[in-house]
């Protein structure tokens, strides 16, 4: 269970702190001894607990006589479990694994520590020995005589022996500062006042790749600013650890409850999805992480799917950030991992825990982001069910205020046969939208635009995509197929990299400084520069994006195929001056015919525009569609074709991005997803000066102003 005065409680617990072996410390032995368990708040439960009264009394919820035999016992034989016989011990003592991890570490520190101390007390025992021979030896100095006359000794005689003395005494002393430095910290000094161990700590990461914090090179996903508030928020204390660790359990507690709970804690809402029935929610978990902020709306939803990826894999697609970012990039626009705190047992993720911070999005400049700051931790239940949980930690950030939490969220993954799984995912959040602009509103609303069934549906797409590209029986009987495996993988990821470079930039984050231009209607331009350099993936120099976001009153699907049929490009496209499109090749990539890569060719009459060459990629699902493209070399592209690396050719994305207005009313007048309108958002990327210290002309500015507005007019024209 939650305890509503989590972050209040200065430390939830003290023996489950995670104390690394190497840095041992900040555990006294006593502490030991008289506290091992969990340290907590005495708070009534149900109807006996007055809303207006704090708790006062603390009390140690200690681990039971027979967990601490067993583990003594155990510890005796081996003091260093491995991961199997921790999970083995942990189910036989009815405790998580980390608990016992967390023991087994602290009972060595204690162990090592006394040894030490013990170590300290010898060497002092011989310095004090070795003192006493050294004033002998002084004593005997003063009173030598001379063997040969019988007179006093000259003081060089005795030299020799007098400097290895303090030779050895010199050394003595040092290794006696040293281990009575390491005993002073072991027995309770705090770590804080050892500057050269505690620079170490906080800013640690055990992701390979992912750097601390405060570096751009961590961010998954495109930067176009900095200063944000997600760049400034750094990684937990030590402090913090313990009660991280207790909130993912218990969050770890409420998914699988929320996952699996039917009626009346969810009722069946628009559009086929499960709605959260608040009050409900309240009964079943009355502690949760307290109550909902003032001007917060809760948004609850789940969702179902069986997807064609085994469950190995989608564990590991969600723990590891670069994985989950790209599979989501329409939804993520940039996340980090800020520290690991556990990578798993048993060569798995089971038992992973890790602080991360992420950035969610809708693909249009109109509807703000939502930051979030967060711990998830992945548990395996029984063979072949996995679960993986989110939950803020937004109370141990230093902002004061939060515009979006995430209460216990994520997904619950069961194996099925012949490589297929079922993903149950829950989305739990509380938030300010106030803020999102009208026409994205009844969007936003309704759930659709970041609730349970967006990230299911593009889960289901991407596996698709994935599947699709690993498959290896390619019929040849069309011309346009792609049939080489090697450059069907080199094709698929450079139209991978094309879609999350077009996701990144075309959202409201807050690393985008976009600008509106002055427009007559209702259709606001918003523009954004930025500087190429030394980037082998973009051309070199000043590029300037554009975007717009408009309703129109066509479904979603006819315009998806509107603007993906390379027949009716010369219609909306006007770079391609009104000449033939012909697809050259061509890669599915989905069940939706409209799911896949095209290589197209412009024949201009222009004959210096007869090398040009569009990479387009389209893909759909229940709650939105994407049609991107961007012109790329010939040279290029035959290297690619060929197997060869996709990362140095240069790309320039531009596109659609297409989202139902809401659940609307079909023929039958049954609400349904695409039913209704259109939420359409156009952005373009152009070059406009090739130099990057250059500036930006007011010209290249009105230049795009005019281009987008056109597009749009002719796109508004066509489909009407």
């Amino acid at each position: 269970m939650f305890s509503p005065n989590l972050f209040d409680s200065p430390q939830m617990f003290d023996m489950t702190h995670k104390t690394s072996e190497g840095e041992l410390g900040k555990i006294r032995d006593d502490d030991y001894e008289t506290k091992s368990g969990t340290e907590t708040m005495d708070v009534p439960s149900g109807d006996e607990q007055d809303p207006n009264q704090r708790p006062k009394k603390k009390r140690y919820h200690r681990h039971t006589q027979r967990q601490i035999q067993e583990m003594e016992a155990f510890f005796k034989e081996c003091p260093h479990p491995d991961d199997k016989q921790r999970k083995e011990l942990s189910r036989e003592l009815g405790l998580e694994p980390l608990q016992v991890k967390f023991w087994f570490q602290n009972k060595r520190t204690q162990m090592k520590a006394q040894h030490e101390r013990h170590e300290n007390a010898i060497l002092k025992a011989e310095n004090e020995k070795l003192r006493a021979e050294n004033n002998r030896y002084k004593e005997a100095l003063s009173n030598a005589t001379c063997p040969n006359c019988g007179g006093p000794a000259a003081l060089g005689e005795m030299s020799f022996d007098e400097q290895h003395l303090r030779i050895e005494n010199a050394r003595l002393r040092e290794e006696i500062d040293r281990i009575s430095g390491i005993a002073a910290k072991y027995v309770g000094k705090p770590l804080s006042s050892f500057p050269h161990i505690s620079s170490h700590l906080h800013s640690r990461s055990l992701d390979p790749g992912v750097s601390n914090f405060g570096t751009q090179s961590g961010f998954v996903g495109e930067m176009y600013g900095g200063g944000d508030l997600l760049r400034s928020v750094s990684g937990p204390t030590e402090a913090d650890k313990p009660m991280i660790v207790e909130l993912a359990v218990a969050a770890m507690e409420e998914l699988i409850r929320m996952a699996q709970s039917g009626e009346p804690l969810w009722v069946p809402g628009e559009n086929s999805t499960d709605v959260l029935n608040e009050d409900e929610y309240l009964r079943t978990f009355p502690r949760g992480i307290g109550p909902k902020p003032l001007g917060l709306r809760s948004e609850a939803s789940r969702e179902s799917a069986v997807v064609i990826m085994n469950h190995v894999n989608l564990v590991e697609i969600l723990m590891d950030v670069n994985q989950w970012s790209s599979a989501f990039c329409g939804i993520v626009s940039r996340a980090m991992t800020l520290e690991v705190l556990s990578t798993g047992v048993a060569g798995n993720y089971n038992g992973a825990l890790q602080v991360m911070t992420a950035e969610f999005q809708v693909p249009s400049p109109l509807v703000p982001t939502r930051e979030n700051y967060f711990v998830r931790y992945c548990k395996q239940h029984t063979e072949g069910t996995w679960a993986v949980v989110d939950v803020s930690l937004d109370n141990l950030r230093p902002s004061p205020m939060s515009k979006c939490r995430r209460r216990p969220s994520g997904c619950l993954i069961q194996e099925l046969p012949n490589g297929y799984s079922k993903v149950i995912w829950v989305e739990h959040v509380e938030v300010d939208d106030r803020a999102v602009h009208n026409i994205y509103r009844p969007l936003v609303n309704s759930g659709l635009a970041f609730g349970a069934k967006r990230w299911v549906a593009t889960l289901d797409r991407q596996c698709e995509r994935l599947a699709s590209s690993m498959a290896s029986n390619i019929p040849a009987g069309d011309l346009c197929v792609i049939t080489s495996p090697e450059g069907r993988k080199s094709m698929l990821k450079l139209a991978e990299r094309m879609v999350t470079s077009f996701c990144t930039g075309v959202g409201a984050s807050t690393a985008h400084a976009w600008t509106t231009l002055s427009a007559t209607g209702s259709d606001d331009v918003r523009v954004m520069t930025r500087k190429s350099m030394d980037d082998p993936g973009r051309p070199p120099g000043i590029v300037l994006s554009a975007a717009t976001s408009f309703w129109i009153p066509v479904p979603p699907k006819r315009v998806f195929d509107f603007l993906r049929d390379e027949n009716s490009r010369s219609e909306w496209d006007i770079l391609s001056n009104g000449g033939l499109v012909q697809e050259m090749a061509h890669i599915a990539n989905g069940r939706d015919p409209g799911n896949c890569v095209s290589l197209l060719r412009v024949n201009s009459a222009n004959s210096s525009q007869s090398n040009m060459l569009i990479l387009q990629e389209s893909c759909s699902d229940a709650t939105g569609s994407y049609v991107i493209y961007a012109p790329v070399d010939i040279v290029a592209m035959n290297v690619v074709l060929s197997g060869g690396d996709p990362d140095y050719v240069a790309l320039l994305p531009s596109g659609f991005a297409i989202l139902p207005d809401g659940p609307g009313l079909n023929g039958g007048g049954i609400l349904e997803i695409g039913s209704g309108g259109s939420l359409l958002t156009v952005a373009f990327q152009i070059l406009v000066d090739s130099v990057p210290t250059a500036k930006l002309s007011l010209g290249s500015v009105a230049t795009v102003n005019s281009l987008i507005k056109c597009t749009v007019e002719r796109i508004k024209a066509a489909v009407a």
